[in-house]
């Protein structure tokens, strides 16, 4: 039933109706004004109207009913009635809103219908021609092309009005999938951010939270200072995530991001955390690279000295930068604790993918090795110097 049928709605097909019931009031009664004295004209009017009355709502049957109409009308060898106008609605329909079986039936029919409305003409002797055979079969030859003329008008412009049709869906499909690819890639940018933000600042913050629990029964000092370097580490992601929510919540402009010039910072803060980093940083940057490239190297590094920070055995930390001509390259390597800490510093966690996906969007690729005791991250992010 969902292939006969359209859904169309109440509306529009409370109005074919109604126009169906008009037609039928107007051609039933035609005997009036036309001089035709068949009682059997309202019967024809009757069939056709209904193929007028449900042609939107299905047009395969309006087709099957305005053929029933035809070849009634035919059997009854009655002559050409006004409503056959019906047909031209019936196989607009048929190309407009039809599947596309009933697109080509509606095709055939015209063609078809054409030879048979000459051809029925002709044979019945319907015609106005008083002069011989040739005459007549020129003047039924003249009345196929005629009829299949109007025949085809009516399919052409369904067919036009179908190709809109389909173009506006196409375009809306479309704008549906930007609308939605465009959602999924803010997503990721959040997801991203919250992840480097979150993971890194909670990571420093259960570090120094351990290490003032034991060592603070030593020297008080040290815990105060301790929780001095939490307090701060805290406010700072706090504020980095009201940034963040703000983004999300009003769609405003991304606020600050980090460059190369708070690397300095953040390996002081990874310092007081408890790594113990060797850090080599040569060439260094000649020029300032773009803004892109800056927070993409921030991020992977500050991951990748997070990821130490919580696997990490023996809490070291390698951490190489070579700023080339045209690229970047960056590495961080440090033993792994275990072999559960190996799997939990896999490729399928989402600091992993969060790396790549910094590396990708500026047009770089990020390698992890973790074989043996060993884990490291590299990075190679192109940029142009200028």
């Amino acid at each position: 039933m969902d292939r006969v049928f359209r859904p169309i709605g109440k509306v529009r097909l409370v109005i074919d109706i109604a126009i169906a019931i008009a037609f039928f009031v107007l051609t039933a009664n035609s005997y009036f004004y036309l001089d035709l004295e068949s009682g059997l004209i309202p019967l024809i009017a009757g069939i056709m109207s209904a193929a007028l009355a449900v042609r939107r709502l299905s047009p395969a049957l309006s087709l099957g009913i305005a053929w029933l109409g035809a070849i009634v009308q035919m059997a009854l060898l009655m002559a050409p009635l006004p409503a056959n106008l019906a047909i031209l609605g019936v196989l607009y329909v048929t190309a407009a809103y039809g599947s596309r079986l009933v697109l080509w039936l509606g095709a055939a029919s015209a063609v078809v219908g054409s030879v048979t409305v000459a051809g029925y003409l002709f044979i019945a002797g319907i015609t106005t021609t008083a002069g011989g055979l040739v005459d007549a079969a020129s003047e039924a030859a003249i009345t196929s092309v005629s009829v299949l003329l109007g025949f085809a008008l009516s399919w052409t412009a369904g067919a036009l009005v179908r190709t809109l049709i389909r173009a506006r869906e196409n375009q809306d499909a479309k704008r549906i999938a930007e609308a939605v690819a465009q959602a999924e890639q803010e997503r990721g940018r959040i997801a991203r951010d919250m992840h480097d933000v979150v993971a890194h600042s909670l990571a420093v913050v259960v570090a120094q939270a351990n290490g003032a629990r034991y060592a603070g029964a030593q020297d008080p000092q040290i815990a105060l200072d301790t929780l001095g370097t939490i307090s701060q580490t805290a406010g700072s992601a706090l504020a980095d995530v009201r940034v963040l929510l703000a983004q999300l919540r009003h769609h405003q402009a991304e606020g600050p991001q980090p460059t190369i010039a708070d690397i300095d910072p953040l390996f002081a803060q990874m310092r007081r955390a408890g790594l113990d980093l060797v850090i080599d940083i040569d060439p260094a940057p000649r020029a300032e690279a773009p803004a892109a490239v800056q927070l993409a190297v921030y991020r992977i590094l500050q991951e990748a000295l997070t990821n130490g920070l919580r696997h990490g055995d023996g809490r070291t930390v390698t951490v190489s930068i070579a700023w080339h001509p045209g690229s970047v390259g960056l590495t961080v390597s440090n033993p792994i604790a275990d072999g559960s800490a190996r799997r939990d510093a896999s490729d399928h966690g989402h600091g992993i993918i969060g790396m790549r996906e910094r590396a990708a969007l500026v047009g770089g690729s990020l390698d992890i090795d973790h074989d043996g005791d060993r884990f490291a991250v590299r990075a190679e992010i192109p940029w142009e110097e200028r």
